[in-house]
């Protein structure tokens, strides 16, 4: 089984250096090759770092490195300059030039990728990105615990949704099993006419695990309503509600709509205070008995 595995890994690193580009003489038509660039890239997304620094980060050789700084520094691309709080130290930054090979590698490289993604279908991308998270979160010498990511959502997440949206809501607030049903048919109609170009579901991830998910959905011409805001309780106090509100009205705006609007109930404090501070406003109460408690609905619109 490991010997299938080991295999399976190489097979993987030879498909994606390849895909990639990474072993062409200059990597993205430029002149430099790949661990050249990749000093570039760093120094160009840093400002300035320290030799050790850059040789920890990436895992390179001292020695090695040195060579790569010397090579670049004798063609005028990076420069080194002492450091102010220790002089025995030097500051690696990129010159005028380098800054100028800097852009045009980012520049080719956001294009080649946006090649890339632009022959798979919206969920094969999302799908693809997914992936490489997990790629990224197994393999990293020093997991960073507790980062939160968003993505859209993928197979899987629509039964999370109203699972955890039945579950919390009857732990906190003692609400019946009907809410559960109003998730389930909210979630059924999405799929069943989502449109990719007007309305999006982000589900939040914290260790490789789903802790929320806010939808936009079309409620008219120019009108889009925010739905199914949830947070799980590990993943609270941490802005993520007021990021993923943020995320829809930035969605909604794009996408040209003139008004977002949402539905929810008196006793959501905590939703209350993100919507209110994201700048929505209560139009209208209304009173109704549902999923076995006494509510009081709120009608909140935000103008774009």
């Amino acid at each position: 089984m490991m010997r299938m595995r080991v295999d399976a890994v190489r097979r993987f690193n030879r498909f994606y250096t390849a895909r990639i580009g990474a072993l062409r003489e200059g990597l993205l038509g430029s002149p430099h090759p790949l661990p050249e660039a990749r000093l570039l890239y760093e120094l160009g997304q840093r400002g300035q770092c320290t030799a050790s620094e850059l040789g920890r980060d990436l895992d390179l050789d001292l020695g090695y490195l040195s060579r790569l700084v010397h090579s670049l520094r004798r063609r005028g691309l990076v420069q080194a300059k002492p450091a102010p709080e220790d002089g025995r130290r030097s500051l690696l930054s990129l010159t005028p030039s380098g800054r100028r090979s800097f852009s045009t590698l980012d520049a080719r490289s956001r294009a080649e990728v946006s090649a890339m993604l632009a022959k798979l279908p919206a969920g094969e991308q999302a799908r693809l990105v997914g992936a490489m998270h997990t790629v990224e979160s197994l393999l990293r010498a020093e997991p960073r615990q507790g980062e939160i990511t968003l993505r859209a959502h993928r197979p899987g997440d629509m039964g999370w949704v109203v699972h955890r949206h039945g579950a919390l809501y009857a732990q906190e607030f003692g609400w019946d099993e009907r809410f559960e049903g109003l998730v389930a048919g909210i979630v059924a109609k999405l799929v069943a006419n989502f449109d990719a170009s007007r309305e999006r579901c982000w589900i939040a991830e914290m260790d490789g695990e789903p802790v929320g998910s806010v939808f936009v959905v079309k409620a008219g011409q120019t009108t889009a309503q925010l739905r199914l805001l949830l947070i799980e309780p590990g993943a609270r106090g941490r802005g993520l509600g007021k990021r993923l509100v943020q995320e829809c009205i930035a969605f909604a705006r794009e996408k040209g709509y003139r008004r977002l609007v949402l539905w929810t109930q008196s006793n959501l404090v905590a939703a209350r205070t993100i919507y209110a501070g994201c700048g929505f406003e209560l139009k209208k109460t209304e009173k109704h008995a549902s999923f076995g408690v006494k509510l009081t609905g709120e009608y909140w619109a935000l103008a774009l």
